[in-house]
């Protein structure tokens, strides 16, 4: 099982930054999981709300924003004894910080229609060039899903589950070509982990920052351990 930093680290730095990710690979953490979202004028960022607010203190819409916009934004809302600022990352510069990382999810959040999930997948093919082995593109969007699957998508995919669907959820994930399902914690049952391998499935589930239930998730056999406190499941688990 792989520890997996939830947005970078967002219980121990500021999340969706790249000190943040800079701060999960000075732990020795390499297995990440962030977001991404289209603005206005195209560009990727990785973000993870539809707003600025919570992250930054500014009231703007992500979609309605522009990359030279976005970019004066400091992610440090909630961090203000964090030392150096965090503005807005573009996609590009964020995978250039996880060269070093074995895997990677790539979560990309709802859109609204399939054009906008058309435009956004062409402009993820192009800034994930060179990570094909180590990327995997996950949602809970179908729209994303559907659009990676009608252009052949040489990345695998997963699916995200936060309400719950049982078994169906399996055969969704298969019936879009996924190698994987993200279970949400509350929903990812001994059972459905088992079901879940038996469909030879790889399985992540967030968010997990009690270490008596990594250690339980641990012993069900599932790949991916996705959380808020990298650091202390890295000193709590036997990897």
């Amino acid at each position: 099982m792989r520890i997996i930093g939830h947005r970078g680290a967002r219980g121990e730095a500021p999340e969706n930054t790249l000190g943040g990710f800079r701060y999960l690979h000075d732990l020795g953490v390499r297995a990440v999981e962030f977001d991404v979202r289209q603005l206005q004028d195209g560009q990727l960022i990785v973000i993870h709300d539809d707003n600025f607010q919570r992250t930054t203190g500014r009231s703007q819409h992500v979609e309605s924003c522009d990359l030279a916009t976005a970019q004066q934004f400091d992610h440090r809302h909630q961090w203000q004894a964090w030392e150096n600022e965090e503005y807005t990352p573009h996609l590009t510069d964020v995978m250039a910080c996880l060269t070093e990382f074995e895997h990677i999810e790539v979560e990309i959040k709802a859109v609204a229609d399939e054009a906008a999930a058309e435009r956004l997948i062409l402009s993820l093919h192009n800034e994930l060039k060179g990570f094909e082995k180590n990327a995997t593109i996950t949602s809970f969007d179908v729209k994303i899903l559907t659009a990676l699957q009608q252009h052949h998508s040489h990345f695998k995919r997963g699916l995200l589950v936060e309400i719950p669907l049982g078994e169906y959820a399996i055969e969704l994930a298969q019936q879009y070509g996924c190698c994987q399902i993200g279970w949400k914690d509350q929903l990812a049952t001994d059972e459905i982990i088992k079901l879940t391998h038996q469909a030879k499935l790889d399985i992540s589930v967030w968010t997990v920052n009690d270490v008596e239930r990594a250690k339980h998730l641990q012993q069900l056999g599932i790949q991916g351990l996705i959380t808020d406190v990298p650091s202390t499941m890295l000193r709590s688990l036997s990897l």
